[in-house]
């Protein structure tokens, strides 16, 4: 099983993923994707793959469940949102 996961820093919040995956990606007030936790389900693994394609910022990955995310550059902040000025 996989698990979907959102670079916030990458994500430039086009709203695709949400679209495309709406049973697991909903949007929060400026339109970032917000990811439920835990494995995606067998029935939704082929859309999520899709999701991840069509993803404009290369911002979506699905990762095996259990597997770590890949730790931060050095000097790189990790946020929640990407901020745009």
């Amino acid at each position: 099983m996989e698990t979907l996961h959102v670079d916030p820093i990458a994500c430039g919040g086009h709203r695709i993923c949400a679209e495309l995956l709406p049973e697991w990606i909903r949007l929060d007030d400026w339109g970032y994707p917000i990811v439920r936790r835990g494995a995606v389900p067998p029935e939704l693994t082929a859309r999520a793959k899709w999701a991840v394609a069509n993803c404009p910022a290369l911002a979506l990955r699905l990762r095996k469940a259990g597997a770590l995310a890949a730790p931060a550059r050095v000097g790189q902040q990790v946020t929640a949102h990407a901020v745009r000025a």
